[in-house]
């Protein structure tokens, strides 16, 4: 009974977060449906908020296993949650006026994004295949609804329906990569499978059961060649369902990789060393070149996040700790950029209606100079170009990859960022030295979108002088999953 307690104890956080959704959720069919929709925004975000601050002043620095190695409460599984609870609480935050002036802020958003935090809070603590699978289930299931949240759109239907089949498909080779891997190694668990990987030659079998998982996981960070999903789910849903698709998710999906990379195949480096680092290269090169023909802003960000995903994975790819500390700051950058980012999207308005195509920014620094000045810190962040955060970031994962012995890859990724940097400095062209078409933006009064904008903007420069703390907590994360 002790042990069950203990257990309990361990995914606490989870457990208040599924409660909480669900006892919500009761109350509102029960009761006024829609009408305590904002009320269920702010509830939620600030209860994520607090068990993200709960997690971090929890923790006494060791790794506690619940459930016989199922779950594992580690530095790494902590920094990752902290990362997704923030992220997810920002983005609800910010949605919340842009959803309820077009009558999208429905009772069930934000429970479905509460459910879906819990499955990425699953996903990043698994040490076992069916842990990981129940997770990710979790969190897909409830990203496949909010996709297609709008549902009198086409566009947000389709992105819904598409999400969901080619989901199902990667969840069908996550499962058959499982069950061969299963079959070798004659366990689910992590720990167990690490000893069959540590055996010397491997079974080919099991190498096929290696790739059709990093093939399952692949979709899940968008990594080509498993992207063909995120152009159109990023442009066909709700705005503020793309931004947060553009963030959690990718802290969840990416944090899992490399769970499941380092602790259950941490001895057949070589074996998937070079699978991951073709991932990363064409990821990198294919968002960098695809983008550049982008008009729409949504496509444009969904392409950037396939290069980012890119350089994050080339991290992974060194095979290294440092390779996963690198990996986990690049991310954490790479969500404060796109929390700024997405919210000068939502502010992108004519006539009161949503507008994302890039062309309405021709000169847009003469009206909002303010809001410009932070996007242009942002386009420059994200195109790595120095001193922003952007370029900090970029900076760990190159190395990671040249002490890694991937020189070649990471000259590839210098290649890639400049290729990729046409398309965010186009933007800032635009802005500043765009022809004036004599159609402008409507000036938009919104408060909570500017401090997000500018606090994300403030962030990508006042950052280098120490990463906010989180290059220490990267490197304790990083120890405890490579060992």
């Amino acid at each position: 009974m002790s042990s069950i307690s203990a257990d309990l104890n361990i995914i606490m956080p989870e457990i208040i977060l599924a409660l909480a959704a669900m006892a919500a959720m009761l109350v509102a069919v029960y009761t006024g449906k829609d009408k305590l929709a904002p009320g269920l925004v702010w509830g939620t975000a600030g209860l994520m908020l607090v068990l993200a601050i709960w997690i971090v002043t929890r923790s006494d620095g060791a790794t506690h296993v619940a459930f016989n190695g199922m779950f594992h409460d580690d530095a790494f599984s902590r920094f990752a949650k902290v990362a997704i609870l923030g992220s997810a609480a920002a983005i609800l935050v910010m949605s919340q006026e842009y959803m309820q002036r077009r009558g999208l802020l429905r009772f069930e958003y934000p429970i479905l994004v509460a459910l879906a935090a819990v499955g990425m809070m699953v996903m990043v603590s698994a040490g076992d295949l069916m842990a990981l699978y129940m997770g990710l289930e979790l969190q897909s299931l409830a990203l496949y609804v909010v996709a297609s949240l709008r549902r009198d759109s086409v566009k947000s239907t389709e992105a819904g329906l598409k999400y969901f089949v080619l989901g199902a498909l990667s969840s069908g080779l996550l499962l058959y990569g499982a069950s061969l891997v299963y079959g070798y190694s004659g366990s689910t668990l992590f720990s167990n499978i690490v000893e069959t990987a540590h055996t010397g030659e491997l079974p080919v079998g099991f190498l096929f059961g290696l790739v059709f998982v990093i093939s399952g996981l692949a979709f899940k960070v968008s990594a080509v060649p498993f992207h063909m999903w995120t152009p159109d789910v990023y442009e066909g849903a709700p705005t503020p369902i793309t931004a947060f698709f553009a963030t959690a998710p990718k802290i969840a999906a990416m944090a899992l990789f490399a769970r499941v990379l380092f602790d259950a195949f941490g001895g057949a480096v070589g074996d998937w060393q070079q699978v991951i680092a073709m991932l990363s290269l064409l990821s990198m090169f294919l968002g960098a070149i695809a983008a550049i023909g982008q008009t729409n802003i949504k496509r444009l960000m969904a392409y950037s996040s396939i290069a980012h995903m890119g350089y994050a994975l080339m991290g992974l790819a060194s095979g290294t700790e440092f390779g996963v500390q690198a990996m986990l700051v690049y991310m954490a950058i790479y969500v404060a950029m796109n929390v700024g980012t997405f919210a000068f999207i939502l502010m992108m308005e004519k006539d009161g209606q949503p507008v994302t195509d890039i062309n309405a920014l021709n000169l847009y620094a003469r009206k909002e100079p303010g809001r410009a000045l932070a996007m242009l810190v942002l386009m420059f962040s994200l195109a790595g170009v120095p001193p922003m955060l952007g370029f900090i970031g970029k900076l760990y994962v190159l190395r990671a990859a040249y002490e890694g012995g991937l020189a070649w890859l990471a000259v590839a990724g210098v290649v890639a960022s400049v290729i990729g940097a046409f398309y965010y400095l186009r933007i800032v062209y635009y802005m500043y030295f765009g022809s004036d078409t004599g159609e402008e933006l409507d000036r938009t009064e919104a408060p909570v979108l500017s401090v997000f904008l500018a606090a994300s903007a403030a962030a990508m420069l006042l950052g280098i002088v120490n990463l906010f703390g989180i290059e220490g907590a990267a490197a304790a994360a990083a120890a405890t999953l490579v060992h």
